[in-house]
């Protein structure tokens, strides 16, 4: 059995896309899941499986699909894929403020062609890092502020993405830490 995290996006985000987390729990479970946690309401699940991630990735959104009436992106993560993500944050290195720092997480590395698209001066004082599959985000104005937003990334990269703070990210590789 690995440990997965997996990323819900845009679940719980205002009136849209409603789950509660014990319905969130069960889905899972009924996938054969063990060991589920939720972190609070914005769609993190840990869990563990002896399914491979991209058939994980596929048999959660179906399930949604199928029992909620949701079209949801998902994101699953191994753990030693969350911890490299826990150590190359540029801006943790450079000691930011933690609460000012998050992570939009790519369902795929970026074309090359698309990541030139990126703009570093879009939302000065905010500043972002793409390093693999991951953007860094330090915003010192709050995330609330920047223009630096999910579906920036997503327009200019071609890619479905989901961000979580410094704080949920810390946290969630702790739940699978343990």
């Amino acid at each position: 059995m690995k440990t997965y995290i997996a990323l819900l996006r845009g679940i719980n985000l205002g009136a849209h896309n409603k789950v509660p987390m014990a319905d969130l729990r069960a889905l899972f479970d009924d996938l054969g899941a063990e060991d589920v946690e939720t972190y609070v309401q914005s769609g993190n699940v840990v869990f563990k499986s002896a399914e491979g991630a991209e058939k994980l990735t596929r048999a959660i959104e179906r399930k949604i699909r199928r029992d909620l009436g949701l079209s949801v992106t998902v994101l699953v993560l191994t753990r030693p894929q969350l911890t490299k993500v826990l150590g190359s944050n540029p801006f943790a290195k450079a000691k930011k403020e933690p609460a000012k720092l998050h992570v939009t997480f790519l369902a795929e590395k970026p074309d090359r062609a698309n990541v030139g698209k990126l703009d570093p001066e879009r939302a000065a004082p905010d500043e972002f890092r793409l390093v693999g599959q991951q953007v860094y985000l330090h915003c010192p104005n709050g995330y609330g502020r920047t223009k630096l937003t999910n579906a920036y990334f997503e327009k200019q990269l071609g890619v479905a993405a989901t961000t979580r703070n410094w704080k949920t990210v810390t946290r969630l590789g702790e739940l699978a830490s343990s």
